[in-house]
């Protein structure tokens, strides 16, 4: 069975590893960060724009940043947070327990990317492993935005290299095997 449709779990080794940014850090208060991000993207001209993340999302959409994905979990440093509005034509809810990406994930993050309409993913769980099957999966040229605690938010061009670098990191996480 190919990785990408399996329930995988991840080593405590590659923890350190994903604390580091996968891209580019931008740094500062929302308001701050929302702007320069707005600045990359019309520099850069993202073919799709994927958020990871409750307040990433809400941000993004306050500030008027179309995305074709929003991947949110209801929680904001692993506590429960009112669910936030966005502009989407559906809603796919998923179980991804923490540590973990699960198969139904994968199989909601892959259909929403094929697909014309703006998705908004809830999860029931955590979403912060979904952004790498979001750069496994994305187009080439999106941009992956995703929140960095306490330090602003990191945009990611999907690139060979960043879609290389995820594989690597998901080809080192274990299968779950079902019973």
């Amino acid at each position: 069975m190919p990785f990408f449709i399996q329930t995988l779990v991840l080593p405590p080794q590659l923890r350190r590893e994903l604390k580091a940014p996968l891209g580019k850090l931008i740094m500062g208060s929302p308001e701050e960060a929302m702007k320069k991000l707005e600045e990359l993207i019309i520099k850069e001209k993202p073919s799709m724009i994927i958020t990871v993340g409750d307040i990433v999302s809400e941000n993004t959409a306050k500030h008027g940043i179309s995305t074709h994905l929003a991947i949110v979990d209801n929680r904001v440093m692993r506590q429960p947070r009112k669910p936030i509005v966005l502009k989407t034509n559906q809603t796919i809810h998923v179980k991804n327990p923490p540590g973990i990406i699960s198969d139904k994930a994968w199989i909601a993050i892959r259909k929403a990317l094929k697909q014309e309409q703006a998705t908004k993913i809830v999860v029931d769980g955590e979403e912060d492993l979904l952004t790498l099957v979001a750069l496994l999966h994305a187009p080439l040229n999106s941009l992956v935005v995703y929140g960095q605690p306490h330090e602003g938010v990191v945009a990611v061009r999907v690139t060979r290299r960043k879609r290389q670098k995820a594989r690597n990191i998901i080809e080192a996480m274990h299968p779950i095997t079902k019973n």
